[in-house]
């Protein structure tokens, strides 16, 4: 489907599609922001956990490091895939653009 109009009205943005497709409500009004810089995923057969955190360690010289976890998003392995998909897309052009992100 490719995107015809978007508007945000109201705390709600609002996609249209092609005219075969339904029109999506993407209602914002209770949505919460959160940093991280630290993730964690864990899986079941049933379930994809994914912890989000933030290590605010300033001197790696004391006695271990804490991260403070804050939210779990969890999900069915098909939404997990799905993200998974739209990640690696999303990566692919940031290089594309601003260059290889090296990772350790």
């Amino acid at each position: 489907m490719t995107q015809k109009e978007k508007n945000d009205v109201n705390g709600v943005a609002e996609t249209k599609v092609q005219a075969a497709g339904p029109v999506i409500h993407w209602d914002q009004a209770k949505m919460t922001t959160t940093y991280a810089n630290v993730c964690n995923v864990s899986s079941t057969r049933e379930e994809v956990s994914i912890l989000f955190g933030t290590n605010q360690t300033v001197n790696v010289e004391q006695n271990g490091i804490t991260v403070e976890l804050t939210d779990r998003i969890i999900l069915n392995p098909y939404a997990a895939k799905r993200l998974a998909h739209i990640l690696t897309g999303v990566l692919q052009q940031y290089e594309a653009a601003f260059g290889i992100l090296p990772i350790d």
